[in-house]
């Protein structure tokens, strides 16, 4: 090579500072997070929620999605809807479901892992199915993966069990029922042309990834800074929003996997990330109950534990063929999965139309107060320290019941003994 050859190839690398400033981009915005960190961090926001009044819930923000849509299509004097519905950009939940995906759009933009992604037609098929299946589950269960599951075991609930047990049970039958149709059923199964942005185009992301984020600060300090009260309440959640949604992407956290892998491949680190996070947030989250920084019946669902039980195996046949669950399937939006934009879809539907059919049967409540525990033909709200006559024996309860998940999932990765593919 030519002296002024190797003069130029000198030229077009980055100076040293720049170069490890790049290093540590990709480290921080490119390279995968650990499942651990990332419910650690998870925690972290939700126990912040917390100490404001608040707590992390998916599926009322689905449901008010769905009840605009059924009364668009002529159905809400069919299901009894409220004749004004909230703005899903006010609506607690649903304001949160949006900061999320958007979290997770950020992080997919600034990995560059953003891409339209178009499954087989098959799979919009599964994604419609399963997606009305968690909907119909999540009614029953007072909750989602995330509502009916995740949060009552915060809340020292042992309706977030009833609903562990069903989602086992649920994951064992979908994956058996998903296995008998990829054997069966030859139809859709062609994959269509991946879609690529231009290379241009996908340089420009990290940019559009920094530029959202700047957006949702800005967001953000807007409503904080109003005089109206309702929207500077709402300023934390439209941060603890986006940075679930982006911690989730970054670390690949999901639900659906924590309870489908043990089954389908052994493989059990998603799990043992949610069992991390469980261990860490239930401590924690018992201190501020004990604070009363927040009222732990405001997240315990009144279906303990028919309900629970009943929506956990439903949701969890469901969450099998959409590929994800509530939260998993709402930062994969972000990511540009179309599929999990249909199970999506079909969730929100499925959701509002259950949920008033269930309460015109009289099965479900239709309003939750925090005057008297709620009682329904589908369980109570059941809280551990009230049951057990206080904290020592709740905590030991929990801490018991996660051991025994740990060596449950443990023993399988070892012995590949639960597998049923």
């Amino acid at each position: 090579m030519t002296t002024a050859a190797v003069q130029g190839a000198r030229s077009d690398r980055p100076p040293a500072w720049l170069a490890g400033f790049k290093a540590d981009y990709e480290t921080v915005f490119v390279a995968g997070w650990s499942p651990y960190l990332g419910s650690i961090l998870l925690v972290m926001v939700i126990l912040g929620l917390m100490t404001s009044g608040l707590f992390w819930g998916v599926f009322g923000g689905l449901k008010l999605w769905g009840d605009w849509l059924n009364r668009l299509i002529g159905l809400g004097g069919a299901l009894q809807l409220p004749e004004t519905l909230e703005e899903p950009l006010l609506h607690r939940m649903s304001l949160m479901n949006i900061t999320l995906v958007l979290g997770a759009f950020s992080a997919a933009l600034l990995s560059r892992q953003f891409q339209i992604s178009r499954p087989p037609r098959l799979e919009y098929v599964w994604a419609a199915l399963g997606g009305s299946l968690m909907g119909l589950g999540a009614t029953l269960a007072g909750g989602c993966t995330t509502g009916g599951f995740f949060t009552p075991l915060l809340h020292s609930s042992p309706a977030g069990w009833a609903m562990w047990a069903g989602l086992l049970v649920g994951a064992v039958i979908g994956l058996k029922l998903l296995s008998w149709t990829l054997e069966h059923i030859e139809w859709g199964m062609q994959a269509p042309p991946t879609f690529a942005a231009p290379a241009g185009v996908v340089a420009r992301y990290p940019w559009m990834g920094l530029a959202l984020i700047m957006a949702i600060v800005a967001w953000a300090a807007q409503w904080y800074g109003s005089d109206n009260e309702r929207l500077a309440a709402r300023a934390v959640i439209v941060l603890s929003g986006f940075a679930m949604g982006f911690i989730m992407h970054r670390s690949r956290l999901c639900f659906a996997r924590a309870f489908r892998e043990p089954f389908m491949t052994a493989e059990g680190e998603m799990t043992k990330a949610i069992m991390l996070g469980l261990a860490v947030g239930v401590p924690f989250a018992a201190l501020l109950f004990k604070g009363k920084a927040i009222d732990p019946y405001i997240a315990i669902p009144a279906t303990f534990w028919i309900g629970s039980l009943l929506g956990g195996l439903v949701f969890g046949v469901g969450m099998i063929f959409a590929g994800g669950c509530a939260s998993g399937s709402l930062w994969r939006m972000g990511e540009g999965h179309l599929k999990l934009w249909v199970a999506v879809f079909f969730f929100a539907w499925s959701g509002s139309a259950a949920s008033g059919l269930l309460k015109r049967a009289g099965l479900i409540v239709r309003e939750m107060t925090l005057e008297e525990i709620e009682e329904t033909r589908l369980g109570f709200q059941a809280y551990l320290p009230v049951m057990l006559d206080g904290w020592g024996w709740a905590l030991l309860a929990s801490g018991g019941l996660l051991l025994l998940w740990y060596s449950l999932v443990r023993y399988n990765e070892s012995t590949e003994k639960f597998t049923v593919l």
